[in-house]
């Protein structure tokens, strides 16, 4: 398998170093393998699964910068730390109200959100016993642990790392920013007479894609989308649909005793998902601040996500037991959990700063940003009231 094709890249875009190219033919090679022992074809599901968690190659597994400025992409905790603070104060109303003594984190990224969530805590005087953090990215775990090193010793002897969730249910606040939306999904297409399922082939030393009939179960999810519409998908039309997002929720709602669960991401209803003029899907690839829909673009090297159905997330909270308690664009969720409380309570140096900090509430806040394309969506156990982030908006109805 030669390098990566790296004259596909539209003029002007950053080329990657020669360690990063070495890194991503390495990869290139294993998928090469996997493809061949498929008999030509390897589905769009374990290729995206493969390229951003294969250990020590895929994009999350390795240690290239993925995240702020030099990086992909930027996050809402990467942005502002007016995220965490106002994060913080709706867990803390949560903590309080279920007598809860822990937080756990999935995907916590760089670290950014559990520094201020906890600072934030502290101030407060809110801290949980635990905070703990999942992540199954060895070279993110680095990075969280230079990060969290700057806090006090008695912040950062409450951070604990898991490698898998706990053992036993636990009382307090799960948030998973951005998360959900880097599951691998399967990517169909309606035909006249049933499903196609994308898939990746070779030709020659390049990958290109491949369509072929899906298997039952594919099918079956399909149907069970197009049931709920209420309507076919027309032929010819093109979307994904995430299997182990059901599952994942699932598996978060056994670990809830009381509590809440905060799943934070870009996504919509199901009904907006599969909306007829959608007809390309939402998947989406991040390299170096530009965004495209090449998936086979440098294996490795960039990010590739697809947008949530967040209906089906909370049906299958419902469906595990638990309270779907709020459901609201981000703006709508910071503004109810105190945003303005906490820019008020800030302190800047100068005017300078208080203009940055403005300019970073807008764009967490703006429809434009984030404010509108991300959605917060809560589900709870033994919870008294509905959380002060649904207050102002809750747009429950629209799932």
């Amino acid at each position: 398998m030669h390098e990566p094709e790296i004259a596909a890249l539209p003029d002007g875009w950053p080329r990657p170093g020669a360690d990063a190219l070495a890194h991503s033919a390495k990869l290139c090679r294993l998928l090469a393998e996997r493809v061949k022992i498929g008999d030509g074809w390897l589905s769009f599901h374990d290729w995206m699964e493969a390229v951003l968690y294969e250990p020590g190659l895929g994009y999350y597994s390795a240690g290239a910068v993925r995240f702020g400025g030099a990086g992909d992409f930027i996050t809402a905790p990467g942005l502002s730390s007016l995220f965490g603070r106002t994060l913080a104060r709706q867990c803390a109303e949560v903590l309080e109200a279920c007598g809860g003594d822990t937080i756990m984190e999935l995907g916590p990224g760089r670290g950014e959100l559990a520094v201020d969530v906890l600072e934030a805590l502290d101030a407060l005087d809110a801290l949980p016993a635990r905070y703990l953090l999942l992540d199954r990215s060895a070279a993110l775990r680095d990075e969280q642990s230079r990060r969290l090193q700057r806090l006090p010793i008695r912040l950062r002897d409450r951070v604990r790392w898991l490698d898998r969730l706990p053992a036993h249910p636990l009382r307090g606040v799960v948030l998973a920013n951005e998360v959900a939306d880097a599951l691998p999904v399967h990517r169909f297409r309606r035909v006249v007479d049933g499903v196609d399922c994308l898939g990746v082939g070779m030709e020659a030393d390049r990958f290109v894609w491949r369509w072929r009939s899906a298997d039952t179960l594919l099918v079956d999810q399909v149907r069970d989308i197009e049931r709920a519409l209420g309507r076919e998908l027309p032929p010819g039309y093109v979307s994904e649909v995430s299997p182990g997002l059901a599952p994942w929720i699932g598996s978060l709602a056994d670990g809830l005793d009381a509590g809440l669960l905060l799943i934070m991401d870009y996504g919509y209803p199901r009904a907006e998902y599969y909306r007829p003029e959608r007809s390309d899907g939402t998947l989406i690839c991040h390299y170096r601040h530009r965004v495209h829909d090449d998936a086979l673009l440098l294996p490795g090297l960039q990010d590739i996500t697809a947008f949530v159905d967040f209906t089906t997330v909370a049906e299958a909270g419902a469906s595990a037991g638990l309270d779907v308690v709020g459901y609201a664009p981000q703006a709508h969720f910071l503004m109810g959990a105190g945003m303005t409380r906490v820019l008020e309570e800030l302190e800047w140096a100068d005017q300078a700063e208080w203009l940055r900090l403005t300019q970073q509430a807008k764009t967490l806040l703006l429809p434009g940003e984030m404010g509108e394309r991300f959605q917060v969506l809560g589900m709870g156990r033994k919870l008294s009231r509905v959380p002060d982030g649904f207050s102002l908006y809750n747009h429950l109805r629209r799932l």
